[in-house]
């Protein structure tokens, strides 16, 4: 059973400390790799435009990734920022971010003090299962997650779709 947290992928990483994805693969005895299929800059999708608060049409970079456990895809990972925070920065160039894209953004002044999270199970897309190696309309879990600093501001806006196999979320509300 692979159980999933989403806390670590909101904060920022000290020097020369793993990424979220590889450590916690590694305290499961597995290996977590990620591979970047895309770094662009285009038109969001309508759902991602409003959950950065983007005027329709109003592009931003989005980082395209395939998670790996170890070595089979398990998630396609796409990280949307709005174009007037990412230009200019390691977020709308191609390969890895030291630190990652939190300690990155964390550096720019967008730290999450609120995260939005949907869940949804739908039938993969043929290029989803093409992607991830599973038949055809198999289930997938979807995972939309919306960063936002205190201020309210929307600063990244990612939409996850994962393999099911195996897979539990885990979740921690605390009131206040």
């Amino acid at each position: 059973m692979w159980v999933a947290s989403s806390l670590p992928y909101l904060s920022p990483r000290s020097e020369g400390q793993a990424d979220p994805w590889s450590q916690e693969a590694a305290q499961e005895g597995r290996r977590g790799t990620q591979r970047i299929r895309e770094v662009v800059t285009e038109v969001p999708p309508v759902e991602v435009a409003a959950a950065l608060g983007l005027p329709e049409g109003a592009p931003a970079v989005v980082r395209r990734r395939t998670m790996l456990l170890d070595d089979r895809p398990v998630e396609l990972t796409d990280s949307w920022y709005p174009e007037a925070i990412a230009a200019g920065t390691a977020l709308a160039m191609p390969g890895k971010i030291k630190g990652g894209a939190v300690t990155l953004l964390a550096g720019l002044g967008y730290t999450v003090h609120e995260s939005r999270e949907e869940i949804e199970v739908r039938g993969a897309t043929p290029q989803e299962a093409a992607e991830l190696m599973i038949p055809a309309d198999a289930p997938v879990i979807v995972l939309r997650r919306t960063c936002l600093t205190a201020a309210a501001v929307p600063f990244e806006a990612t939409v996850m779709v994962m393999v099911p196999e195996g897979r539990r979320l885990r979740y921690r509300l605390i009131e206040g």
